[in-house]
């Protein structure tokens, strides 16, 4: 008994670290893809263009930061604290948690504008990823 909460308490964090990481990367290569599209749309020689470019960069970093991965934790200790082995839960929960990041990004703000359907794809796609990865390593043990 001891041991394997001894065990749980290793492979949490790693397994968290590790889908996260592979969310990170399903969310880089899914939005560089998405990016790469949108700039071959338009000019590169119009100010509108890098201005978007510096709206990009702000916006990467307002990700980054530490608030946006508050709902993926709550998934991950709901999960552990009910027990729940349900590969859908953790998928559906790393999407969902993933989903929030664009609407927790934009907290405190004063404008709220709502990205487009290609960035809820983007982020919903790599939640699930992320989620799947969890409960492979963590989650159906739980």
């Amino acid at each position: 008994m001891v041991w394997s909460t001894i065990w749980r308490i290793i492979v949490v964090p790693i397994a968290f670290i590790i889908s996260g990481l592979i969310s990170l990367f399903v969310l880089f290569t899914l939005g560089l893809e998405r990016i790469t599209h949108a700039f071959h749309q338009a000019p590169m020689d119009e100010p509108d263009t890098v201005v978007a470019v510096f709206d990009l960069v702000t916006q990467g970093a307002i990700l980054a930061s530490g608030i946006t991965i508050l709902p993926a934790i709550l998934v991950v200790i709901v999960g552990e604290v009910a027990r729940i082995r349900s590969a859908v839960y953790y998928i559906f929960g790393g999407g969902l948690a993933l989903v929030a990041v664009p609407v927790l990004a934009q907290v405190g703000t004063i404008g709220v504008m709502w990205p487009s359907p290609a960035v809820w794809q983007v982020f919903a796609t790599a939640g699930f990823a992320g989620g799947f990865v969890y409960w492979l390593l963590a989650g159906r043990r739980a």
